[in-house]
């Protein structure tokens, strides 16, 4: 039986990763997934979703005003559609997550999103807010806090490193801004006014190296 799944986390935990690991594993075996992005998303150019580590696969953009349930139905009229999977899924309104509701339950289509939990004020995002009140399944992808907890809250800060408080819930791109935290440091940062601690990240052994595969297929598209 289909499900709507929410699979959620703080910045740079590898959600985007996953949904196209997800996507890729459909196809492998012969099953056609349907993604969505919100078109406000384009750092990757419009109707792209691509991870960190370099994975991308092209989606179906979609805005506040679009029907995710007609749009699914729409592509259900030329070929099957065997999973729905929706990239920062926090971006979705209200009736969007309903409409991803019905996709399960009248079409019997799994439905995975893939987002932030809360935004930079610790407050939670619309489409996040009714996917954990409606989804069937609630996953929570870990990372990791610079003080070794786990990280499950996002502060965005300055160039000095101290909490904005203020300003739009929505900033696409930027990400050297947000920070994610655990909830005692996010309290310490935003609440208390302490300066972040920036960490220069370790370098991996095949960083700055192409592995034999990237030379032969000039890196991965899913």
């Amino acid at each position: 039986m289909a499900k709507l799944y929410f699979n959620f986390s703080s910045m740079n935990a590898g959600k985007t990763t996953v949904l196209l690991q997800s996507a890729h594993n459909y196809r492998e075996r012969g099953m056609t997934p349907l993604l969505f992005t919100p078109k406000l998303d384009d750092r990757y150019g419009e109707g792209w979703i691509k991870s960190r580590i370099g994975l991308q696969s092209r989606a179906t953009i979609f805005t506040a005003e679009d029907d995710l349930f007609e749009i699914t139905r729409a592509h259900l009229e030329d070929h099957n559609i065997h999973c729905v999977l929706v990239d920062e899924a926090q971006f979705l309104t209200r009736d969007q997550v309903y409409q991803l509701s019905e996709i399960v339950d009248r079409l019997n289509i799994p439905v995975l999103c893939f987002g932030l939990r809360t935004d930079f004020q610790g407050e939670l995002f619309e489409g996040s807010k009714y996917l954990l009140a409606w989804a069937d399944q609630l996953t929570e992808i870990k990372t990791i806090c610079h003080t070794g907890r786990k990280a499950n809250m996002v502060v965005r800060v300055d160039d000095q490193g101290y909490a904005i408080k203020e300003g739009a819930q929505i900033e696409i791109g930027g990400n050297e801004r947000y920070v994610s935290v655990s909830r005692a440091e996010f309290k310490n940062v935003f609440i208390g006014g302490q300066r972040i601690k920036f960490i220069e990240p370790v370098p991996g052994e095949s960083d700055g190296e192409n592995t034999p595969e990237d030379e032969q297929d000039g890196g991965r598209l899913l």
